[in-house]
């Protein structure tokens, strides 16, 4: 994603310290000279920073260092006014001003030199503007979706490490899904023993049926329920008690944040139902609404990386092998890029092994045939059929067609050499 521009004298290059109030600007003319200045963030400096810029005659190269969401606004408006923007890695501009000064220092006309002196060596890479590439909206809801996931988990960690164990523990055996919305329903209307043995067995039944979830038996379900709040060791709790109500709000909160959570997957299926890319990734097995969502929000579109090879190093899933004089390490995935999306193709590798019919599953099997007990072996595995899957998104999206069980095994391999060798 690098390039180098040659003859830098044909072009200005400005570089950019984004800053939350004012931007720290340095700009080199063609004939070497430097001018420094404060852009400050807000429209009128904007509008005069950009007729500045395009009254000099020249090309304007601009670099900047990404800076939470700050530089955002202005990249977005230099862009709209024409102008070329390059991203610079703020690792590689930590580990640039290291090497340029030999000191830890940091501020912000240093930093300006030395996005400017990335500019000159062309160690940047290309800028995509989220709301220019039409990605805004869906990395808006991918972010709020695993904000609310990331709040919803705590809330649950909260009542099954901290509440539960004093209260009620014996209740812990019944949690087996995190969506399961009805447990939190439950608790929230029986959080303690003693609120259950308050009714006798047939009038608990028929209280708790409407909350108790889906069940195949949920009369034997809600017995044996009913039974274990009999012999609970719980603390003797009075169900009014502010203890009770502490437990109850948290439970309401969780409940609340299952609630957002899936409105969230319904607003988001509902706005990429008419997307070709987005309906294309979900024919893999082991991804569904929300995980093409964070594919799509955070790769944005996969056409624009020319190899898979360059995806599977944006995702970090790359292997790199650490390497000096007689030594050399074991080559590993090199874990620099993408985390999420790493995340996100893991789980589904995982869901996707435990279908049948598809190449992951069978992919699998194969590297753990030797030693299927092996725990390191089984991660191995997981991480080559994560790895896979990212090549096949990336390859269905670049090809414009579904997926296909057993694709590969039907295409006969072979090397064909180039015409005229």
């Amino acid at each position: 994603m690098t390039q180098s521009y040659g003859n830098t004298g044909e072009k200005i290059l400005v570089a950019i310290d984004i800053a939350k109030k004012r931007n720290t600007v340095l700009i080199q003319f063609p004939d070497e000279c430097r001018k420094k200045f404060i852009v400050a963030n807000k429209l009128s400096d904007y509008q005069e920073f950009s007729t500045y810029l395009k009254s000099l005659g020249y090309p304007c190269v601009i670099g900047l260092e990404a800076t939470g969401n700050y530089h955002r606004p202005l990249a977005y408006y230099l862009q709209q006014e024409g102008f070329d923007l390059k991203l610079v890695s703020s690792v590689a501009a930590a580990r640039t001003r290291e090497a340029m000064y030999n000191s830890w220092d940091k501020n912000d006309p240093k930093d300006a030199q030395v996005i400017l002196h990335m500019l000159k060596t062309g160690l940047t890479q290309t800028y995509y503007d989220p709301l220019l590439r039409r990605i805004n909206d869906i990395q808006e809801l991918s972010k709020t979706y695993y904000q609310i996931s990331l709040r919803k988990t705590r809330v649950q960690h909260s009542i099954m490490t901290h509440f539960i164990p004093l209260y009620f523990p014996e209740v812990q055996k019944y949690f087996h899904s995190s969506r399961a919305e009805w447990f939190s329903s439950l608790l929230l209307r029986f959080p303690s023993p003693s609120s259950v043995m308050k009714y006798r067995l047939e009038d608990f039944i028929q209280a708790a049926r409407e909350v108790a979830g889906r069940k195949v038996n949920k009369t034997a379900w809600l017995t044996d329920f009913y039974e274990t709040a009999a012999s609970s060791i719980g603390l003797p709790v009075a169900e009014d008690s502010e203890a009770m109500v502490m437990f109850r709000l948290v439970l309401q909160e969780h409940k609340h944040l299952c609630r957002l959570r899936r409105s969230i997957e319904e607003r988001a299926d509902l706005y990429l139902k008419d997307s070709p890319d987005y309906n294309r990734l979900r024919t893999i097995p082991g991804i569904g609404p929300v995980i093409a969502l964070l594919i799509l929000a955070e790769a944005g579109d996969l056409r624009r990386f020319s190899h898979y090879k360059k995806f599977l190093k944006y995702c970090g899933l790359n292997l790199s092998t650490q390497q000096s004089g007689n030594f050399r390490g074991m080559s590993k995935l090199s874990k620099h890029g993408n985390a999420r999306l790493r995340c996100v193709f893991w789980m589904a590798g995982t869901v996707a092994i435990r279908m049948c019919e598809n190449t992951f599953r069978k992919k699998y099997e194969n590297y753990i045939k030797a030693d299927p007990g092996n725990p390191d072996l089984k991660r191995k595995a997981y991480t080559a059929v994560a790895a896979k899957m990212a090549r096949v998104a990336y390859g269905l999206i670049k090809s414009e067609k579904d997926y296909r069980c057993y694709y590969e095994s039907s295409v006969p391999s072979g090397k064909i050499p180039s015409a005229g060798r």
